[in-house]
C-alpha cells in the first residue's frame, strides 16, 4: 500500500486502536455471509480476548469466516442479526443459553441501522407482525387502521466496516456487493473504524463514486487482506486436485 499524507490523523495501525474494544462493548459490523466483514479488525478483536460483547449485523458468518470467528469464541453475550443458519456454532450457543439472539428481518434490520445512523428513534413496519419470533417483547401501534410493530433504531459503541478505497478524510468506495450493509453500519457507531484495501491521496476519489462521506469515519486501518477461503474456492481447488490425481 502506497504512503499517503495522514493530514486528518485518521490513518492508524490496528495495534493503535484495539484498546477501544473493551469487555461489554457493543460492536456493529458490516458484511453479508463474510463478504464485507473486515478481516484484520475481526482477527484483532479475537486475539484481544475481550468478552461480554454485543454484536449487531446481518448474520453470524461461518465458523472460520468473517464475524463467525468471533462468535465461535463464546465471548458474545448477544447477537442481533437476520439469521444464524450459516454458523452451527452460533445455533448451539443459542440453544445452550450461552448467547442471546434477537432476530430481525433483513430489511428491517437494515432500516433500524439506518435509523440509528440518522438519529431516528425507530421505524414502523408490519413485517413479521404475525411471527412470535419477531414480535417478542415489542410494542405495536395502530396507524390508519393498520397495525404496526415499533422497531427501535440500532446504534453501537463501535462500528467496524470494510471498504475498497479510502482517502485520508475517510471518504469510502466499496467493492461491488461487499458494500452491502457497510455504508449503513458506518453511520451508526459512536466510533467508526474502517478497514480498507487501498488508501489514496485526498482528491483522488471521484466525488460521484463516493458512497460514505468521511464525516462518519473516525479511524482508517490498512487491511492485511482476507485470510479465509470461501466454500466455493475450496470446492474448486478440491476438484482440480481430483483431476490432477486422475490424470
Amino acid at each position: 500500500m502506497k504512503q499517503v499524507a495522514n493530514s486528518f490523523g485518521k490513518i492508524i495501525e490496528i495495534d493503535d486502536i484495539i484498546t477501544i474494544f473493551k469487555d461489554g462493548t457493543s460492536i456493529m459490523f458490516g458484511g453479508f455471509g463474510g463478504i464485507g466483514n473486515p478481516p484484520t479488525i475481526i482477527n484483532a478483536i479475537v486475539d484481544s480476548k475481550v468478552k461480554n460483547l454485543t454484536l449487531i449485523g446481518n448474520d453470524a458468518g461461518f465458523p472460520t469466516i468473517g464475524i463467525g470467528k468471533l462468535v465461535c469464541t463464546g465471548r458474545v453475550n448477544k447477537l442481533i442479526a437476520s439469521h444464524i443458519g450459516s454458523n452451527p456454532v452460533a445455533g448451539q450457543l443459542m440453544h445452550d443459553g450461552l448467547m442471546e439472539v434477537e432476530f430481525s428481518p433483513q430489511g428491517t434490520l437494515a432500516e433500524r441501522i439506518r435509523a440509528g445512523g440518522v438519529g431516528l428513534a425507530g421505524i414502523l413496519t408490519d413485517i413479521g407482525i404475525h411471527s412470535d419470533v419477531v414480535t417478542k417483547g415489542k410494542q405495536t401501534i395502530e396507524l390508519n387502521e393498520q397495525k404496526y410493530l415499533v422497531e427501535t433504531a440500532l446504534t453501537a459503541d463501535v462500528s467496524i466496516c470494510y471498504a475498497k478505497k479510502a482517502d485520508p478524510f475517510g471518504n469510502l468506495i466499496f467493492d461491488k456487493s461487499a458494500r452491502n450493509t457497510n455504508s449503513l453500519v458506518a453511520m451508526a457507531g459512536n466510533i467508526t473504524i474502517v478497514e480498507v484495501d487501498e488508501i489514496v491521496p485526498l482528491g483522488d476519489l471521484n466525488p460521484e463514486e463516493i458512497i460514505t462521506p468521511g464525516i462518519y469515519v473516525d479511524y482508517i486501518i490498512p487491511s492485511k487482506g482476507v485470510d479465509w477461503k470461501w466454500v466455493w474456492e475450496e470446492t474448486y481447488e478440491n476438484s482440480l486436485r481430483k483431476e490432477l490425481r486422475e490424470k
